[in-house]
């Protein structure tokens, strides 16, 4: 944990350089990465193609960018559409090896949290599994007519229609390396070929999709019908959890809130048991959607989920919804 924060602090911070032995494994890094991208351009490596169109949602960079609440939006903004969107995802953090349709209440130890999340939050049938193309053939199965595939940026074995890359507008590329000497999963070159690049937060760039994530409400882990306004804590002291990749961002939405925010960080995926929340008092707790769907086995009343809300520009979505109709969606791999 200490080398990983260490990593971090120096990926977004200017004036530090990166530790001596992580600039030849970016080296190493670079050098497979590239030469996988380059055997799926000469088709050596091949990408199979899916009877209905795909969509990609994910980044160039390692933590969190804001591609869950955006694949929510838009499996919520097709559906709005006419259309019958799916979601497949690796299930990282959950137990599936094979390929797993997920139930309307899934368990996030087995299925994965991210998945959970947007199969409970949307509604929307969600497929697991090692080989994306294997979950994502159950999706057709299901009725899917439109294919999201979340944090599949980089997945190359499924060949896509649309590709849509999130940046987080306030750290952006921290210091431009390739991990583990900087965040980058794929050089920033990479951006140049996707379809549309979505800016969450920050100062959208010429050409971005202003993204913002907006917390209003708040719901009861122990009683979900139970909601109220996330101002009923303003001027509140209240426990913040996250375990998500970037774990500030939420700390300042609640701080913008008027909350006086006491942090509680946790590495990206945590499974939390009952022992991380003895914080000495009976302060409220606040936390992440992705964070409550697994804490809600040992809930205590004054815990509560804050969801966040990803808004974009409605004519985007008109512009996704015209390229499916259109079949213009590009074939990349």
């Amino acid at each position: 944990m200490a080398i990983a924060d260490e990593l971090q602090r120096r990926w977004y911070n200017p004036a530090a350089t990166p530790l001596w032995w992580t600039l030849p494994l970016a080296a190493l890094y670079g050098t497979v990465t590239g030469a996988r991208r380059w055997l799926y351009r000469r088709r050596w490596l091949h990408s199979e193609r899916l009877p209905v169109p795909v969509i990609v949602v994910g980044n160039i960079v390692a933590g969190g960018a804001g591609k869950t609440p955006l694949t929510i939006a838009l499996a919520e903004a097709l559906r709005a559409r006419g259309w019958n969107p799916g979601v497949v995802s690796r299930g990282y953090g959950g137990s599936v090896s094979g390929a797993v349709l997920l139930d309307a209440r899934p368990d996030p130890a087995v299925a994965g949290d991210e998945p959970a999340l947007i199969r409970t939050r949307t509604g929307a049938r969600v497929a697991v599994g090692a080989r994306r193309v294997d979950a994502a053939r159950l999706l057709l199965t299901a009725g899917a007519d439109v294919v999201i595939a979340d944090d599949g940026l980089q997945h190359y074995a499924l060949a896509r229609d649309i590709e849509i890359a999130v940046v987080d507008g306030v750290r952006r590329f921290g210091n431009g390396r390739l991990l583990p000497a900087g965040p980058l999963r794929e050089p920033a070159s990479r951006l140049r070929g996707v379809d549309f690049q979505v800016c969450n937060g920050g100062a959208p760039v010429a050409g971005e999709i202003p993204m913002q994530l907006v917390v209003e409400r708040v719901v009861a882990l122990a009683d979900p019908a139970r909601t109220q306004s996330l101002s009923q804590f303003t001027g509140q002291r209240a426990h913040a959890v996250a375990g998500i990749g970037n774990p500030a961002r939420f700390f300042g939405a609640l701080r913008a809130a008027g909350i006086e925010v006491v942090e509680h960080a946790f590495v990206d995926h945590h499974r939390y048991t009952r022992a991380d929340f003895d914080f000495g008092d009976a302060a409220p707790v606040l936390m992440t959607e992705k964070d409550a769907i697994k804490c809600s086995a040992f809930a205590q009343p004054n815990w509560w989920a804050v969801p966040a809300t990803a808004r974009l520009p409605g004519a985007w979505f008109d512009a996704i919804d015209a390229r499916l109709r259109a079949g213009r969606g590009r074939a990349s791999a």
